[in-house]
């Protein structure tokens, strides 16, 4: 008889389903252990969008320098504009600068005082001279005088000897005639010869009297001479002093004169630019975007913004923020994949050399300090082409990379929340050598 199988025994033997599951189970296990050790690019994430690296690229806004009326646009939304090219053109608004020959008035102006100036200089120099001869003559005059003084004290030391030599020949005189008188009484001498010795004794009288009167005079005039000395002093000091206070004053009149043509001469270099203000244009080449003053006969005011202008080729940079505890871990030169959007991209961040539509960048610059989110902002420029099509204010996705590590360690380090490895130097410096 022949023996079959039990039903009961069939039932409880292996499925073939679950030794195919864990034959799957088994190779799945397999490949996850594998790749647990294989490399993985650490990174950091940041957020941002597309701006330029250079200020002067990024999209400005045109002020007007002074207040005015809009007359006429000359460009509208989306046109190019090269540097230098008009967008608008104003009037005038403020009364003092409604005459239309206002320039030609000021530098009439100017004119006038400059010949003003001139004069007065002519003047000065004509003073200068004028103190020049003055002086001149004060040294001649007061030579002179001096001279003067000089001759009359001498003369009065002559007119003092000739006294005293009159007064001894007196002296002598009235001796000889006391003498002859004594004779006379004696009977010696006759009385012809008393006469003769009275008549001398009193010629005698007479030069010492005439001698007393010429040294007076010669005093007097010695004393006039000094007076007169005095007097022209005092005179030519006087005239002196008058001419260098008249040219004191006209040189003070110069001065202001050069201060008024100064300013004038500033105000009329002022009303040459306020005239070219009228017409305001472009300060580099561009793009305007956006007319932030609409209409004809709107008054705008000082420093007003008018138009908006996006600066032709500009240096494009990627502007992203990250977490202070990865700025540590930043370095200048950090390559960076980037994510912009629009363009369809395929990530993975830990493997970059399989990321599909991603750009790569570098790290340009790294902020001092945090921004008002708290975040750290970092400057990302392109180390490869990236497309012409993008536009400044797009949002981008950044991972700058770090190092190579096992994907067993960057699950671990993730689990335990630590920071990625610091990068090393691809380029070590040279050992020194003796």
């Amino acid at each position: 008889m022949e023996e079959r199988p039990l039903h009961s025994m069939k039932i409880m033997g292996t499925p073939r389903n679950g030794r195919l599951l864990a034959r799957w189970m088994t190779g799945i296990m397999i490949v996850l252990f594998i790749a647990m050790f294989l490399p993985w690019q650490q990174n950091i994430r940041g957020t941002g969008e597309v701006t330029t690296f250079n200020p002067e690229n990024r999209p400005q806004t045109v002020e007007t320098a002074i207040a005015g009326r809009i007359e006429d646009w000359m460009v509208r939304e989306g046109d190019k504009v090269e540097r230098g090219d008009t967008i608008l053109i104003i009037s005038e608004i403020k009364d003092k600068f409604f005459d239309p020959n206002l320039v030609e008035r000021i530098g009439e102006q100017v004119d006038a005082k400059q010949q003003s100036f001139e004069s007065k200089s002519d003047k000065a120099e004509a003073l200068r001279d004028q103190i020049d001869a003055l002086e001149s003559e004060i040294g001649f005059k007061l030579e002179q005088a001096r001279n003067k003084v000089e001759q009359t004290r001498l003369k009065v030391i002559s007119d003092s000897m000739d006294l005293q030599a009159e007064m001894t020949n007196l002296d002598i005189a009235q001796q000889q005639y006391q003498r002859q008188e004594r004779l006379y009484e004696q009977g010696l001498k006759s009385l012809t010869e008393l006469e003769t010795r009275r008549m001398k004794l009193q010629e005698a009288t007479a030069k010492k009297v005439s001698a007393e009167s010429k040294l007076l005079a010669s005093r007097n005039e010695f004393l006039n001479a000094k007076i007169e000395l005095t007097r022209l002093n005092a005179e030519y000091q006087e005239k002196r002093s008058k001419a260098r206070s008249e040219l004191n004053a006209t040189m003070a009149d110069m001065y202001e004169t050069s201060g008024q043509v100064s300013k004038l001469q500033n105000e009329l270099t002022n009303m040459e630019i306020r005239n070219q203000q009228y017409v305001i244009r472009a300060p580099q080449s561009g793009y305007v975007m956006r007319t932030l003053k609409a209409g004809i006969g709107q008054t705008i005011k000082e420093g007003e913004a008018v138009v908006t202008i996006m600066p032709e080729n500009p240096d494009l940079a990627v502007e992203m923020y990250v977490r202070a505890m990865d700025v540590p871990l930043l370095y200048q030169g950090a390559p960076v994949r980037i994510e912009f959007d629009g363009w369809p991209a395929l990530v993975f961040s830990g493997w970059p050399g399989l990321n599909v539509g991603t750009f790569g960048g570098e790290v340009a610059m790294i902020d001092y300090a945090n921004s008002t989110n708290g975040l750290y902002r970092v400057l990302v420029t392109p180390s490869e082409e990236w497309p012409e099509q993008l536009r400044q204010g797009s949002g981008a996705y950044g991972y700058i990379m770090l190092s190579e590590v096992p994907v067993w360690w960057e699950i671990w380090r993730q689990l335990n929340g630590f920071p990625p490895d610091l990068v090393k130097n691809k380029k070590e410096e040279p050992k020194s050598t003796k």
